[in-house]
Parts: structure tokens; sequence; C-alpha cells
């Protein structure tokens, strides 16, 4: 590896893109390759060094044959562009014409094809001006007669025709500025109407980029024609695919880009999805976990054409082991794991060998499969092993296990095999079974492309497309099943569902809409690129989607008592609140205001400062809703010099002037039921203080915030709440919990936990307060304010 760094260097390769590619063991031969066919082992110019890179990367098996022809012509001049290198053509015959060998587009020809789409595209251009330069600079480059033209020459012509038809750019081009309005204080009444949501197409993602390169079904290469007959009437042509989890825990927030990116795909080009459950391995397996799958694979918005297990097939695969053994593609190994691992070559990767059994007698081979089939060796004893190809540079070659002896009883057919096929033997095989025409996996299983392809041919079923895209990453937090079950069993957290995890059940618990879920997901896009994205995204657009569709309440985390000196004691008024402000559709509800309110403590300062807006000695304050400001009197203290009551004036005599700041505030009324008491307010921090806690010094465990939960009690709530909850129940008989969410005015974005104790019959008779047992709300995520000051 070392040897290749500096030669990659030669080649224009910057010093970390050198070592990257030469880490890479599938790439780094091919490069190397390119690199002496060319004879540049002296260096070469970066845009020849680009040329020769692109063809290594992406060599595929077929091309890689021609990769000598191909090189020539990039050294002789005719391919002079990344798009050449591209082409698809490996006949001699045909490649000039594939890869625009020869092909001169003169300037003439670019200014004609140009003027020609202006011409037909004139009136839309006319209308929105230099708004359309990018899209038409985006779709020239697509038009055939300029497919080899220079970019850049068809870049300045396209601008330089458009510079004709509308002239300089002026205030009509520049990007309009919105109006800074006024900011209201806090959540002052408003009478502004919302304005309509711009809809964004998150489904485009299927048809562009690289999804939108993907094959069509029908159009995957078979090793005998008669296999896509076979393939095409059974699936009508329609795209299928698959989300295949292991049911062994629960799935995590990565997942929901599997399941977005498998039934997305298929829904966009009317095709279907199976959900196929992976239980190949006893020993991990357990109900809780299919259960599970299934309800996040629905509370996501997704509903399987079939659900199946690849249980299902266990004869099918057996079957097709015995057939891969009579072809003498397969062999039965008595090797120790060790053993295996040193004919591999070993945590030194020196040289690879055969095993001692590998050439194994066919009929030997086929006894003593049957015999593992029949219990008659002991886990671990014997394997069953494909013969592929151990020179190959991909250890995906280098003789998998297809079969393994366990007697872990199976949760669906139990004692019935004792045998168990590997993920390498089981997942193609079964994606064959099902007709899948596009396997979409991360790009970890990318080395497993050409073994999937190895086997199903070995076989002679149908074979299905294998493409593989970027994980979803994101930073602060563990996604690793065993070390979360390892935080679970050592009470670092409560269980797979608590909120502070991003396992998909704990994000549920913890508020966060299934919507915003796909919405963050689909908005990052769809590529092979590895990335790792910042979990403040995902809190981002998780408040986007509450901030438009849950209600507002006011509710008080720290309260303290006020009391209006200057009206009656049965004083009381009523004050209707927008359930969302500036957005009548939301509807709205009526609460009382009466002598007696509660504030937040941390609206109220002993000593006033400069800037500070809220209630002080000597100062008025709005209260959100109310009609009028309240007017600081005085206040009282217990023994120990805690305020315990704050005394002012409500300025209704008509002599307040407009406040300079709104609170929000919850009125003492009995006979309303308000305030409303909550048990437990819940608000959750990062479980742990580091982006990347795995790499903190001790480990994951030492990295995990202390204060990553803070349980708050004698919260209260206004009695809004009590209509909000009644209109839930009523539509979701009670069920998940989670899903009633709010906004609490000043302090964040809360829901119900599941904890929560009520009765749904007794809340839809109109008893809420009865209804309601016992309270408890997660914080879902800050205010966007919050987030800020952070």
């Amino acid at each position: 590896m070392d040897d290749l760094i500096p030669l990659f260097v030669k080649i224009g390769l910057s010093e970390q893109k050198a070592k990257d590619t030469a880490k890479n063991k599938k790439l780094a031969p091919k490069l190397e390759t390119v690199i002496n066919v060319a004879n540049v082992g002296d260096g070469c110019d970066k845009d020849v060094g680009i040329l020769l890179y692109t063809l290594a990367a992406g060599a595929s098996k077929t091309s890689a044959e021609h990769l000598s022809f191909i090189t020539k012509k990039i050294m002789d001049g005719d391919l002079k562009t990344v798009d050449q290198i591209s082409g698809n053509g490996f006949n001699p015959e045909e490649f000039d014409a594939a890869t625009g060998v020869g092909i001169v587009v003169t300037p003439e020809q670019i200014t004609l094809a140009i003027a020609e789409f202006i011409a037909a595209n004139k009136e839309n251009i006319v209308a929105n001006r230099y708004k359309t330069l990018g899209p038409t600079l985006s779709t020239t480059r697509k038009i055939e007669a300029l497919r080899w033209a220079d970019g850049g020459a068809v870049k300045n012509e396209v601008e330089a025709q458009y510079l004709a038809l509308l002239g300089p750019k002026d205030e009509r081009d520049a990007p309009q500025k919105k109006k800074k309005e006024p900011k209201p204080a806090a959540d002052a009444p408003s009478s502004k109407a919302a304005e309509p949501e711009r809809k964004v197409d998150l489904t485009k993602i299927f048809f562009e980029g690289e999804l939108g390169k993907l094959h069509k079904a029908g159009e995957n290469p078979q090793i005998k024609p008669e296999l896509m007959e076979e393939h095409l009437k059974a699936t009508g042509g329609k795209v299928v695919t698959r989300f295949p989890p292991e049911p062994n825990g629960y799935l995590h927030i990565g997942h929901a880009k599997a399941i977005n990116v498998n039934f997305g795909y298929a829904k966009a080009h009317n095709g279907i999805t199976y959900l196929r459950y992976d239980d190949t391995n006893p020993e991990a397996e357990e109900e809780k976990y299919f259960t599970s799958i299934l309800e996040t694979v629905r509370w996501l918005g997704f509903e399987p054409y079939k659900i199946t297990y690849s249980s299902d097939y266990f004869q099918e695969l057996f079957d097709l082991a015995v057939k891969l053994i009579k072809k003498g593609l397969a062999y039965t190994c008595q090797c120790t794991g060790e053993e295996i691992n040193a004919c591999r070559g070993g945590k030194d990767h020196g040289e690879r060998r055969a095993c001692a059994h590998r050439d194994r007698p066919i009929e030997e081979t086929l006894d003593q499969f049957y015999k593992m089939k029949e219990g008659r060796y002991k886990e671990s004893e014997v394997t069953l092993r494909m013969k592929m190809d151990l020179e190959n540079g991909n250890p995906q070659f280098w003789d998998l296990i297809a079969y393994r002896v366990l007697y872990t009883p199976h949760f669906r057919t139990h004692d019935q095999w004792c045998i168990y096929p590997t993920y390498d033997f089981t997942h193609c095989l079964v994606d064959s079974f099902e007709n899948i025409t596009h396997s979409l996996c991360t790009t970890e299983f990318r080395q497993s492309r050409e073994s999937y392809y190895w086997l199903v041919d070995a076989v002679e079923i149908y074979k299905p497309v294998q493409w593989e895209y970027g994980r979803l990453n994101v930073t602060g937090t563990i996604m690793s099943k065993r070390k979360i079950l390892k935080m679970v069993n050592n009470n670092y957290v409560s269980d797979w569902d608590d909120p502070r995890l991003y396992t998909l059940v704990g994000i549920r618990r913890r508020g966060v809409p299934p919507e915003a879920i796909n919405n963050f997901v689909l908005e990052l896009g769809v590529t092979t690129a590895q990335s790792t994205i910042n979990v403040s995204r995902f809190d981002t657009k998780t408040r986007e989607y509450l901030d438009k569709t849950v209600p507002r309440l006011m509710a008080i985390a720290d309260p303290i008592r006020v009391v209006l000196t200057n009206v009656d004691d049965d004083f009381e008024e009523q004050a209707t609140i927008p359930n969302k402000p500036r957005d009548p559709a939301m509807g709205e509800h009526t609460v009382p205001f009466t002598k007696v309110l509660y504030i937040d403590r941390s609206d109220f300062r002993e000593q006033d400062t400069k800037g500070y807006y809220r209630l002080a000695p000597g100062k008025s304050v709005g209260l959100l809703h109310a009609k009028y400001p309240i007017r600081y009197v005085g206040h009282k203290k217990d023994d120990s010099g805690k305020i315990t009551e704050i005394e002012c004036i409500y300025e209704n005599d008509g002599t307040a002037t407009k406040p300079k700041t709104y609170i929000h505030w919850i009125a003492d009324s009995p006979k309303h039921h308000s305030p409303v008491q909550l048990d437990e307010l819940r608000i959750y921090e990062r479980l742990f203080m580091h982006d990347s806690p795995e790499t903190v010094e001790g480990g994951y465990l030492n990295d995990i915030n202390s204060h990553s939960l803070e349980i708050v009690r004698g919260a209260i709530a206004e009695v809004g709440l009590y209509d909000h909850i009644a209109d839930w129940v009523r539509k979701t008989g009670g069920k998940d919990k989670e899903s009633m969410r709010w906004q609490f005015t000043r302090t964040g974005y809360f829901c119900l936990d599941k904890d929560t104790e009520l009765d749904a019959e007794l809340i839809k008779s109109g008893q809420v307060k009865e209804g309601l047992k016992r309270i408890i709300v997660n914080r879902t995520v800050s205010l966007k304010e919050d987030a800020d000051k952070n």
C-alpha cells in the first residue's frame, strides 16, 4: 500500500485521495494496472490522471477485459472527458461511436442547437427571464446534438443567447428579499392569516440522480433467456423490491432510509414491496422483534405487498444447496473457524490456500450434508462451503459458508431444521424466488454484489440486480444493537424505546411524527456516497413539521403565583386562544382569566436589568391573549428567601400602554379545573456528549451525558389541554399516545408519554379530568430559538 501512494500522487491525486485509494483492495490494483498500461509511472497531466482514475473506478468485471484498449484511447487523446470514459460500448468496432471518439461538435453546431432550444422555449424564458438559465444549462447538455460538445463552449453560448434575447440582468432578476416585518412579541395575538404551504415533491429522487439511472424491469441480463420470460410472466413487468430486516433487534433511524428507499422506489414506479424477515439465525430472533418491525413499517406509512420469511423457503434453499454440490460447486468442510481464517490469509492478509476438504468427492460431500440435516454432527463440527474463487481479490469469493449446524429451535419452524443457511447463501436466492427486480442495499454490501450474481447463476435461476446506496448515519448516537443492549441491561437507558435513543421506537416515543422522519430521509437524497448527518438537521426537520401541524398550549414548568390586587375575588374573564396563531383552520379554545394566576418563575426578576422586558418592579408586561397588561406592585417570600407570590394590578382602567413583550400564564380557577397538573414533564437532551461517542477515550459508555434526562414535577398546563385530549381520544380511541402533540408556548414541542394513564371511555363521555389519571409528557424537541442560543 505504501508503494502505491506516491504512484497515485504522481498522476494528480491528492495525498489523502491517494491514501484512500491505496486502501481500497478492489480499486487500487485496477488503477495500478491502468497506470502501468499507460506507461505514466513517472507522472502525467492531472487531467489525464483524472481520466485514468475514472476508468479504474468504473471498471466492471466486463470492462476490465478492455482496460488496455480504453487506456490507449485516453493516451492517444481520443477520450478527453469523464462522460466519454463512462460510455458503455466495449466492442472495439462500436467503441468509438459509443464514446464519441472522433466526433467534433463545431461552434456553429453548438449555436444552432441552442438557438433551436431557446426558440422552442422562448415564451417561458421571456416570462421567467434568468431564473430559467440554470435549468436550460442542465437540459441543453442532454440534447443529442450536443452530447459530445465541450461543456464550457455550450455554457458560454447559452449565456450569450440569453443576453441577446433578454438584455442584461436587472432588478427583475435579483433575488426577491422578503420585507422584514416587526417581530411579534412572543406569541402575541395576530390576525394575519397563514400563508399557503408550498408543496415539495419528494418523490422526484426516485427519478433523478443514481436512482434515475437504474434499469427498468426486464432489462437485467440472465444466464438463460427463458429465466427472464418466466420472471416477466410472474410480475407483469412491475418493479418489485423488498425490505429484508433481521428480526434480532429494533429498527433504528438508518432503517428509516432503507424503508423509504425500498417502498418509495417501488411505489414511484407503480410496483410492489415485500417485507421479508431474514430469519436464518434462531439464536438471536425473538417474537417481539418481528412484531415491532411490522408496526414500525406501518407507522412510517408503508404497507407491504406481502409479508414473507426466509424460513418460508428453507426446503427450496436446501434443494439448491444439493444442486450446487452436485455441480461440484460446494463441499463440506471440517475446519475450525481459525483454520478457515488462516486459509484466507489470516490477519496479515497473507497467501490464500485451499483447505484440506475443498476437493472432497461430490458423493462424500452429499453424504455429509445429509448427515448435517439429520443432526449427526455437533455445532461447528462441519459446514457447507461454496467452491468459489480463492484467487479473486474480493473476499466475498473466498469459499463462503452456505450452511451451518445449529440446534437452537427456530421461532417459526421450531425443531424441524437443525441446519440453517447463511445470509450470503440465502439473500440472493430468496430475492430470486420472490422475483425482486431491484435488490437495494447499503454500500457495505458492495463487495457482495459479484458473489450474489455468482450464486444465482451457479444454480441457474432468475438473477435480480443489486444496487447499493450510502447508509444514513447521524452524529451523537449509537446504532449498534449489541451496544444498545448493553446500555439497556446496565440501566444507562430505560429500554430500547428510551426517547434518548435513535431506535425508531425511541424516536416515536419522543413524539417525532413519522412524516417528519420520512421528509428528513427523502430530502437528504439517495446517493452512493457515505455521509454522516449532524443530528441537529433531524431536529430542524422535526421542528418544521411540528410547527405546521400541532396546536399551541400554555404550560409552565416552574409556576409562581400572581394575585391581581385591584379586582374582586370572583373576578373572571374568558380568553379565546387560537390552537395555532394565524391559522383559523386549526380552531380555537377558551380559558378562564381570574384574580389568581400563575406565570413562569423565569418571567419575573426581583432586580430589573437593561434589555429585560418581562415582569419586574416598576414594570408592566403583557399576558398572551388577555385583554390588558399587568403591573408589578409587590412580592412575598418564604423563610428561605424564595419568592412565593407576586402582587400586581390589572391595567384595565384605560391607562395602559402597549407592552413590549407578552408572557404566558395559567389561571387558578377550581370550577374550570384550572390549572391542569402535569405529573411529570420529561426534558430530554443528547444522550452522548460528543458527536462520535465511540471514539472517546474509554469508549462510548464514558461519553454518556449524566444530564440527558431531567424530570420536572409540579409543572402545570392550561385547560385547553382537556379540549385537545378529548378531540384526540375521539379520533384515536386513546391509542398511540405519542400522537397527542403540542407546542408548549415559549418552551418546546411535547407529546404524551406511553406512561400516561387515562380512561378513554370516561374521556369520550366528557369526563376528561376524571379520565386523566396520570399525565406524563416528553419534550420532543426544543423551540428553534432555544437551539440557536445553544
